[in-house]
């Protein structure tokens, strides 16, 4: 496998897990508490929109993953997930199950191009 396969199954798996484990431990927790400002229609919006960033986890996997994607687009991508994986080390201190798949994907973007 290549640094850009890997970094696109590491976004892969990141996506999965956060859809997979942010609705088992925060989504569906936080929506089953009876709390005014997450009732109704607003419910159905944290959840897709919690959802819908998985999906957009997928498609910049794809963007790295894909047969003639443009350097530069390639570098961008990789540097905002690494941003991503930095800046949640440093906010939550290291405790986010996140930042480390974040930073990873990152660093094998940028270093495949």
């Amino acid at each position: 496998m290549t640094l850009l396969e890997l970094s696109a199954a590491a976004m892969t798996l990141t996506a999965i897990a956060h859809s997979i484990v942010g609705e088992k431990r925060l989504i569906g927790p936080l929506l089953a508490h009876d709390i005014d400002l997450l009732s109704g229609y607003r419910a159905s919006l944290v959840r897709f929109a919690w959802h819908f960033t998985s999906l957009l986890m997928i498609v910049t996997a794809l963007v790295v993953a894909w047969p003639g994607t443009p350097v530069p687009l390639i570098q961008i991508t990789g540097a905002m997930w690494l941003l991503a994986g930095v800046l949640d080390a440093g906010l939550t201190r290291g405790k986010h199950i996140g930042w480390p798949l974040l930073s990873v994907a990152g660093i094998m973007a940028l270093l495949s191009v």
